[in-house]
């Protein structure tokens, strides 16, 4: 993708007006932009939705200490108390299919779980915030039978046993941390509550002012891409958030009022016009990565309502897709000088055993409910919508925490074979590796003190992979 000059100068008065400071680029003596990582040309990104490192790898042994304990049976001895007393002991999920909304990966979920870093509130979680609901879900697991094709990736390319998660709440506040070093305020997943845009922008506008291509594959048609236009003018982003709050009063309008993820790069949907040129439809990627003509940063979505992995998805439809995804980028053209990068935004609510690390605060913007954000709707608090609002954002609103570990996966013709690294991570990591591949300053301080997972590369030696390893066959195939 070629950026136009209208586009990059319109980027760059946009820098210059936040005070991005340019002095604090990797490399002062070198221009923004500039290209410091010769041998990498293509950064993908492909993130899945809703799973911890335990609920997929905890049963992956020879890969590091990261795994789970087991007892003289190999069955894994990890257990949460129940508010009766009961121990709800970690068991292999039963299928492949999830349970509908549960668990949950709330911000006041997510905080009971991490319970001072004991993570022993995952069942409690569910009790508190989703009273009648199956508590133990949250403590299963799924093996190497049920994800052939991950494990096997997991066992070739470098396994990154402490990538967490960039804050402990949902998806939409992690995937902010992915493109911004920020949440910026956000601690739910409701689409009424984004009209706002970080001080020092996303890392999309730092790529587009200096003339660097990137592209967001996703599965929205052109109706859907209107639409979030359109909704999210602030005028009108008031409204959906009353419409939603009136559906304690009427509940046939809840389905009206409640919205999925339609692509990453809309976390700051402010900034329609800044990306909205950058969405291609997932067909252009299929292309991109068969010619070669991948642009210098991917992300790539899956279908957030069939193929992402959040529940209640069969969890083998989301591996066939990525499958297809990781095995189109490593038989394509452009495979010798690319970087993949496999991982989840957020935990989904399912147990694991290692406690978040404190984390660097990005900005001091605190975390704010829509009844502290529109302080109109506390007129309407006492609404059976409003008060599952309340319930779902209770917690401290800090973000000086990190979220529970994800699956993560290095995969690049440069990386080390069968390497484990247990590096603490987390999403601000991958602006890390993009700010020093081009010179580019830090957006907050949560990226500005982030490592980048360079480590899992040796590039100071021909590429180990340079002719692509055959990993297993996913259990499902991708026929989308």
């Amino acid at each position: 993708m070629v950026l136009n000059r209208l586009e990059v100068a319109a980027a760059r008065r946009g820098l210059n007006r936040r005070g991005v400071n340019a002095n604090d680029r990797p490399d002062p003596a070198a221009t923004m932009g500039s290209d410091r990582l010769s041998q990498i040309d293509h950064i993908v990104i492909l993130m899945m939705e809703n799973h911890s490192f335990d609920n997929y790898f905890g049963m992956l042994n020879g890969r590091g200490d990261a795994g789970l304990a087991v007892d003289d049976r190999g069955i894994p001895s990890a257990v949460n108390v129940a508010a009766d007393g009961s121990l709800i002991r970690l068991l292999r999920f039963d299928g492949t299919t999830q349970k509908h909304a549960v668990p949950s990966q709330s911000w006041n979920a997510s905080h009971i779980q991490f319970d001072d870093g004991t993570c022993a509130g995952f069942v409690r979680s569910i009790e508190q915030t989703l009273p009648g609901r199956d508590a133990s879900v949250a403590m299963t697991y799924w093996t190497e039978e049920d994800l052939p094709f991950y494990y096997g990736l997991a066992r070739t390319f470098p396994l990154a046993t402490r990538w967490f998660c960039s804050c402990l709440g949902p998806t939409f506040p992690n995937r902010r941390f992915l493109i911004a070093g920020t949440a910026h305020g956000l601690i739910d997943d409701l689409p009424f509550d984004m009209a706002d845009y970080p001080a020092a922008g996303t890392i999309f506008d730092l790529l587009t002012a200096h003339g660097i291509s990137w592209v967001n594959y996703h599965h929205l048609s052109r109706i859907q891409v209107h639409w979030r236009r359109l909704s999210h003018v602030r005028g009108l982003n008031f409204l959906r958030a009353l419409a939603a709050l009136l559906t304690g009063i009427f509940p046939q309008l809840r389905p009206a009022a409640q919205s999925k993820i339609q692509a990453t790069a809309d976390m700051y949907p402010m900034g329609f016009l800044r990306w909205v040129n950058h969405l291609q439809s997932f067909n252009e990627f299929w292309v991109a990565a068969r010619t070669g003509r991948l642009p210098s940063v991917s992300i790539v979505d899956p279908d957030f309502s069939r193929c992402s992995e959040e529940n209640p998805q069969d969890i083998q439809c989301g591996e066939g897709f990525a499958a297809k995804v990781i095995n189109a980028v490593m038989n394509g053209p452009a495979w010798p000088k690319t970087l993949l990068i496999w991982l989840y935004d957020e935990h989904g609510g399912y147990y694991d055993h290692v406690p978040p690390p404190a984390a660097v605060e990005p900005d001091g913007v605190p975390g704010l409910s829509p009844m502290q954000r529109f302080p109109l709707l506390q007129l309407l608090r006492f609404t059976k919508y409003a008060k599952q609002i309340q319930a779902i954002d209770d917690g401290p609103v800090t973000y000086n925490r990190l979220g529970f570990r994800v699956p993560a996966v290095i995969v690049s013709p440069y990386a080390k074979p069968g390497y484990v690294t247990d590096k603490v991570y987390d999403h601000t990591s991958i602006l890390k590796l993009i700010e020093r591949k081009w010179n580019l300053p830090p957006l907050t301080r949560r990226d500005a003190a982030a490592i980048d997972p360079l480590d899992a590369l040796d590039l100071h030696n021909p590429p180990h992979f340079l002719i692509p390893p055959r990993l297993p066959e996913p259990a499902r195939p991708w026929r989308g």
